[in-house]
Parts: structure tokens; sequence; C-alpha cells
């Protein structure tokens, strides 16, 4: 099925005739994320979380300039097979599809591919943030302006524990995005799941995650929010192994000028490095985890507009 640049997959097509709750889900995780084969796995894995916790994936990129939303398997496989992939953001999405090329997309702007398709929920693993000395970069994640504009709730790990976390909360508040923690009080940090860090808001159950989802809407606040939620304890990497690792990564970025885009897929693949895959593990396993309370928040959010005749 297309609309107006869209292709939908059969299981998304279905999925919005019949009124069946879906949970969006980015490609960069896929292309810039991890290499092949895991990279495919984790994908069909993360796939295979939601449809086991009653939702259906939507997983996103765009492909010969059309915006995809839900990957068909072969498409999947050669998306995950494909190098130098285009890494799509909201500055160059709709530049990508006026070319007719294909790329992936960040957070930022699978939550505009999820909005223009009716998406109102999003897993991914950790979103971008304000980065470390930002003050001189200027570097600031698209994430952050997306949360403000568009009405999708995006369940992650935190911002990526690369990132000035302090600053990102600042950032995230000054914007207006409630900042939501799932069962807890502290602010997780990506592969950690206290960052050293108060949550602005914590929520215990996906039911009242949904319903601020809807009230937002109602009472005319643009954008979305950001749900928190910790990686689970056995994946865990405990700050006091994994910030000294992520100082050296950052070292070595700036000692060989690593900027812009390229900037967090170095770090991610040297942290892999230097933690002898164990950074790549609690990856795996903080996104397994939010597509979980992802598509648990989309069941709610089906069952209120339900009862309410919304």
């Amino acid at each position: 099925m297309t609309e107006l640049g869209v292709t939908y997959s059969g299981a998304v097509q279905n999925a919005r005739r019949n009124g069946e709750p879906l949970v969006a889900l980015e490609s960069t995780i896929i292309t810039h994320g991890m290499p092949f084969p895991a990279n495919f796995q984790t994908a069909q894995a993360v796939e295979a979380q939601v449809v086991d916790a009653g939702a259906v994936p939507a997983t996103i990129a765009v492909l010969g300039g059309r915006i995809h939303v839900g990957l068909e398997m072969a498409e999947l496989e050669t998306l995950a097979k494909a190098r130098d992939v285009a890494k799509l953001s909201r500055a160059d999405l709709a530049v990508c599809m006026a070319q007719g090329r294909s790329g992936a997309t960040t957070v930022a702007a699978t939550m505009i591919c999820a909005r223009v398709a009716g998406i109102d929920v999003f897993a991914t693993g950790g979103i971008g943030g304000v980065h470390r000395g930002a003050a001189n970069s200027f570097d600031i994640s698209a994430d952050l302006q997306e949360l403000s504009q568009s009405a999708v709730t995006v369940v992650a790990a935190g911002a990526k524990a690369i990132l000035d976390l302090p600053k990102t909360l600042e950032m995230l508040e000054t914007l207006g995005v409630p900042v939501i923690t799932f069962g807890q009080d502290a602010f997780p940090a990506f592969w950690s799941r206290d960052s050293g860090l108060i949550s602005p808001q914590r929520m215990d159950d996906p039911a009242t995650i949904a319903r601020a989802h809807v009230l937002r809407a109602e009472i005319g606040v643009p954008g979305g929010q950001l749900v928190a939620n910790p990686i689970p304890k056995p994946d865990e990497i405990p700050p006091a192994i994994i910030n000294p690792i992520i100082d050296r990564a950052l070292a070595d970025a700036d000692a060989r000028n690593i900027a812009q885009k390229a900037v967090t897929p170095f770090l991610l693949e040297r942290i892999h490095t230097l933690t002898d895959g164990r950074s790549l593990a609690a990856n795996i396993a903080l996104v397994r985890n939010n597509a979980r309370l992802a598509a648990r928040v989309a069941q709610e959010l089906v069952q209120l507009r339900t009862t309410s005749g919304g």
C-alpha cells in the first residue's frame, strides 16, 4: 500500500486497518549500530519482542526515495548488509527522498515518519542529546528538538551515556519535553541503570504513560515525551566500569578530530572494542527491553482510545 511517499509493509497495513497497536523502530541501529549479522539478528529479535508483547513492529527506513513503514524480511536483510548507508535526520530526510536515494532513520527522522504514519510509540536504544564540549562544538542532536515537535512517545534507556547528561536534561526541560523514568527515581544512563541524576518524572505503569500522551495532545501542547526505561539489572555495565572507558573513547575521538555525524558511530565502536563486546551485548538487551515496554504502552493507548471512543 502506498500514499504520499509512504509504503507500508503488509503487517503494518493490516494493523492500521484493524486498529492494532503499532511500535515504530529506527533503522540506524541496523546500519550504524553493529556489524552484520549481529545487526540483522538484533533487528529480528527486537521485532519479535514487540510481537510477543502484543503489538506490531514497524521498522522505518527510506528506500529508493520512499518512506517505508515496516520492512519485509528481505528488505531488512538487504539493509543490514548494505554499506555506506546515509544516516538521515530531520535536516536531510526530505532531501534523500527528493533525490530517490536510500537511508536509515535516526531517532529524529523516525519520529517524523512515525507521526506521518499515525504511530504514537517508538522504541529505540538511547536518544541523542547535548554532546560533551558542546559549548565549543555546538554539537546538539536534532533528537531533542524533534521531541518538542512530534507527538510521539519515545521509549529509550535514557540518553546515550557518551553525552553530557545534565545538559541534555536541561535542554529537554527548556524545550518542554516530559522526561519520565519507568519504575525508578534515578535517570538511567544507557548501559547503566543510574546516571547519578534524579529523573524529572517517574511513572510505574504503561497505562499512566499512555494517558499522559493523550492528555498532552488534548490540552494542545505540541511534541512528544521521553520514557527512560532502565536497562535490566543483569545486563547493565556499572558506571564505575563504563565511565572510564567512555572517557578514553572521547579522548580518542578528539585526538582523531572525529566530528559531527561520525562521532557517535566512532564512540560506540571504540567502546565496543574497549569492553570486549560487553557494550554491544548490553545495547541489544536494552533495546529489547525498550521494545517490550513500548508495546505495552501502545496497547494501553489503543485501549484508552477504544474506551473513550476517540
